[in-house]
């Protein structure tokens, strides 16, 4: 069901041990180019015309009407509220934390201050899949910073769907209600992206920022559109990695390998071990555990795919340069003094400490974001967090004794770079002061 990598007394460039899953963003690109430009060219009749191609369905209203969200918080079970009220406590919990980082301010000399000052987005697009799964869980974790964070306008889109009448998923509707956003459309895909990018008179202003995962096509179309648009990420299929020694709960393991093929027939699981037996332990576990999910052909199609591995190191040490290398977007720590090891991992998006923190809990109820970086990208990008939405600008308040006294500096180092009009912007001032000291 799954393959077996022996790196044992093998040195190799751990990046390419592992291999992602195909995925060809420059060809979907030129798919959806044209999607993108039909709906900055006709707005909602390009909106409707792709929804009935793609969706399956045309939605009556391409703004989902706020009587519809309403009803789809009414219609959630008591049990149901309670997980998702709290799993949105504990995200704004954490969220609120990652806020309170004060007026950064320097002063490199007397009277010569710099301040960096947090600036929310304007306004944002979140876009939120419906696809093999109706992703609520989405909801929050995209709304909940950019609220944090003093976005004033939030806009969501997820595709219509065929059974709800042309509406998205009811338990997404219900967390924008629970959640007090009120501007949801049923648009899906690559002109979900566009619709935010360019607006749409009369339905949808422009936004600044879209953030959100999505499909393939979603994927290109930020590619295509960034720079008109800002975006949080180019998100590939979802992934799995577990270092871990002959300590590891091998049915806890292979549950969490499994958790995560769940999501895609694309997406990787990847065991590190210097555990023979513990290696053999969770391949017996995975048939079974398999056999007994809904989704056992989507789980078992990620599994056996080339994105997915048991991977057999010498020691702890080369499964850390394993997984650093790999930088997956969720890392679980199986084993001894795992807080330890989990400190000396450099690159992840999520890292989850021993056997009480399986990657499920952060998908929905952590606290945590669970919109990482994906394909290798957690080495330089982080999750989606409240500073996501903020543009940081440094704020320059030099007074007269200060900039003279860096004068000769800045004159010097524009003559350097010939660009004497640089200098001249200072050495004028200086001269004003000369004259008027006269």
């Amino acid at each position: 069901m799954i393959r077996t990598l022996d790196l044992r007394g093998q040195a190799a460039d751990y990046r390419t041990v592992v291999p992602r899953a195909p995925m060809d963003v420059e060809h979907a690109v030129e798919l959806v180019r044209p999607i993108c430009d039909a709906v900055a060219e006709r707005g909602a009749d390009a909106l409707r015309e792709f929804s009935a191609r793609f969706d399956g369905c045309e939605p009556a209203d391409l703004r989902v009407p706020a009587q519809a969200i309403a009803d789809a918080e009414a219609g959630i079970t008591p049990e149901l509220r309670t997980a998702l009220t709290e799993s949105i406590r504990r995200r704004r919990t954490v969220a609120e934390v990652e806020a309170r980082a004060e007026l950064l301010r320097a002063e490199p000399a007397p009277g010569a201050v710099v301040e960096s000052r947090a600036v929310p987005v304007d306004r944002v697009g979140l876009y939120v899949p419906g696809g093999l799964a109706p992703l609520a869980s989405s909801v929050l974790m995209n709304v909940i910073p950019a609220q944090v964070a003093g976005v004033p306008s939030i806009a969501v889109a997820s595709p219509p769907q065929a059974e709800f009448g042309g509406l998205p998923h009811p338990t997404i509707l219900a967390v924008c209600a629970l959640l007090g956003v009120d501007e949801v459309y049923a648009v899906g895909g690559a002109q979900a992206i566009a619709m935010f990018a360019h607006g749409v008179p009369g339905l949808c202003e422009p936004v600044q920022l879209v953030t959100g995962p999505g499909n393939i096509y979603v994927v290109a179309a930020k590619r295509l559109l960034r720079g008109k648009v800002g975006i949080d990420a180019e998100a590939g299929p979802t992934e799995i990695a577990i270092l871990a020694d002959d300590s590891a709960n091998p049915r806890f393991v292979a549950a969490d390998l499994i958790s995560q093929a769940e999501h895609d027939p694309l997406a990787g699981a990847v065991l590190v071990t210097d555990s023979v037996e513990l290696a053999d332990a969770v391949h017996a576990e995975l048939a079974p555990q398999v056999d007994s999910t809904r989704h056992a052909e989507r789980i078992r199609t990620a599994l056996a795919g080339e994105q997915s591995a048991i991977v057999l190191v010498d020691d702890l040490d080369q499964g850390l340069d394993v997984v650093n290398a790999y930088a997956a977007e969720h890392l679980e720590i199986h084993t001894r003094d795992a807080r330890a090891v989990a400190g000396r991992v450099r690159n992840a998006g999520a890292i989850f400490v021993g056997p009480w923190a399986p990657v499920s809990l952060g998908d929905y109820s952590a606290g945590s974001t669970h919109v990482l970086p994906t394909a290798g990208c957690a080495c330089h990008s982080s999750g989606l967090n409240v500073n996501s939405f903020l543009k940081h600008v440094h704020v320059i308040d030099y007074s007269r004794d200060a900039l003279l006294a860096v004068a000769d500096v800045v004159e010097t180092f524009a003559a350097a770079e010939n660009l004497p009009a640089h200098g001249a912007a200072v050495t004028v001032r200086r001269c004003q002061l000369d004259e008027g000291s006269r």
